[in-house]
């Protein structure tokens, strides 16, 4: 499987998404984000037809789009009450530019329609290089964070209260979110972005005992869903995001079985 270029590059990609989504859907999940990162995501799709209508590299336009759409939440927030409202006005509008920027593409949006459910044929040496960067800045920045932002996620209440710049945490954070759905993107797809982004973290808090258990638990699924996915996709030519959502799914429920059982 991994002598073709194309499942190698798919391969260190996937592994790449799989470590950076297994340690951001931790925070996701502990912050009540889910919603965000789907809209994060959708808006991820807007950003890669935006990329392609400005002759730029689709990435760029869903780090583009994806990091603008994260800051202007976070402000938003920090200014208003009603967060959902905001969140479904930012991602409306984000949706329907991109709408209009995959029209105006016209016969070079394949790339973008592509990222909106993902592919492994798509990912070329190209796209790891740039999936490393981004993924080792999230990574790098999440554990430079680490203590302030783990302390904001268990108790936001203390922290607001407390020395820390619990604003800037935040906006970091959702900036951090907005790079990893960008990257996410090229194996699972804009729209099931989140399956990768809650699942794993959702399975690790059922066994976890700690948070160094939360996070590698979480890692192990996020890497057993992509790896399983692009191998039965190799086997079957059939699309990957139908399998790394099945084995997810598939694990998500067998842990809700095992912990019934033993209970």
């Amino acid at each position: 499987m991994l002598n073709s270029e194309f499942m190698l590059n798919a391969f260190i990609a996937g592994t790449l998404i799989a470590v950076v989504c297994g340690v951001m859907s931790i925070f996701v999940l502990i912050r009540k984000l889910p919603f965000l990162t789907h809209m994060i995501s959708e808006i991820g799709f807007s950003g890669a037809a935006f990329g392609v209508f400005a002759g730029l590299p689709p990435i760029t336009g869903m780090l583009i789009f994806t990091t603008l759409a994260a800051v202007l939440t976070s402000v938003g927030s920090n200014k208003f009450s009603s967060n959902d409202s905001l969140v479904s006005v930012i991602s409306a509008l984000f949706m329907g530019s991109g709408a209009l920027f995959l029209t105006l593409a016209k016969g070079n949006s394949s790339y973008a329609t592509n990222l909106m459910f993902g592919s492994i044929t798509a990912i070329t040496k190209s796209n790891v290089y740039q999936i490393l960067i981004v993924a080792g800045i999230v990574l790098i920045t999440i554990l430079l964070l680490f203590r302030p932002l783990k302390y904001d996620s268990f108790d936001p209440i203390a922290a607001r209260y407390s020395s820390l710049k619990t604003y800037w945490i935040s906006l970091i954070f959702l900036v951090m979110t907005a790079f990893t759905a960008s990257v996410a993107a090229q194996i699972v797809g804009a729209l099931l972005i989140f399956v990768l982004m809650t699942l794993p973290a959702s399975i690790a808090f059922r066994w976890g005992r700690n948070f160094f258990e939360l996070i590698l638990i979480s890692i192990s699924c996020a890497l057993i869903g992509v790896w399983g996915g692009l191998y039965l996709t190799y086997l079957t030519n059939l699309p990957v995001t139908f399998f790394i959502t099945l084995i997810e799914a598939i694990l998500y429920f067998t842990t809700l079985i095992a912990k019934r059982i033993i209970a």
